[in-house]
């Protein structure tokens, strides 16, 4: 998959899984459809998860390439 189409997809999936939560969040929904919500947010996680384990996949190859052979953990200070 391309990078274009892998940043769309995560985007695109990011926007609506974001969606689906604030729908689930108010409440007016029912059970089943709640439940095709979840459903569908699992689906979307796990998209999501993919798209960023293949960035952290490409961020460590390129790193490698350089001389630099580990990531090192992040810090919000």
């Amino acid at each position: 998959m391309t990078r274009k189409k892998t940043t769309t997809l995560f985007e695109d999936s990011l926007t609506e899984l974001e969606q689906l939560v604030n729908q689930l969040e108010q409440g007016d929904v029912s059970l089943e459809e709640s439940l095709k919500s979840f459903e569908r947010g699992v689906t979307l996680t796990r998209i999501c998860q993919k798209a960023l384990q293949e960035a952290e996949q490409k961020v460590q190859i390129l790193l490698e390439k350089n001389g630099n052979h580990s990531l090192e953990p992040f810090t919000d200070e």
